[in-house]
């Protein structure tokens, strides 16, 4: 499969999202090495952003970039700051950034 065809499947690029976030705080919380983890995050927000350009135009790819980076901060701030447990701060953000990317950049690829 090339790049190119890649970028014409149907894979939501809301999936890469939320297995950056979950997946990365999970790899961080499991081997208790949390540059792993931001490997697995950083990869996530690059391959959804490489389809959101590929897809939608630089415009989406910044704001959705955004979002991707407050839900990480905003996870942050749950857990520590208001002291939610950790796991429903990242489940949060990880459900809302993963729906605000499915309904700004693959829903409307769809219809």
């Amino acid at each position: 499969m090339s790049i190119n065809t890649l970028a014409r499947t149907s894979l939501p690029s809301a999936l890469p999202v939320a297995v950056g976030l979950a997946a990365g705080f999970a790899i961080a919380q499991g081997t208790g090495v949390r540059a792993l983890g931001g490997v697995v995050f950083v990869a996530g927000g690059v391959a959804a952003g490489w389809l959101w350009r590929r897809r939608r135009g630089w415009a989406v790819t910044a704001g959705l970039a955004a979002v991707y980076l407050v839900a990480f901060v905003l996870a942050h701030v749950l857990a520590i700051g208001v002291g939610w447990p950790a796991w429903l701060a990242v489940s949060v953000v990880t459900i809302v950034a993963s729906g605000i990317t499915y309904g700004v950049a693959d829903r409307s690829q769809r219809a």
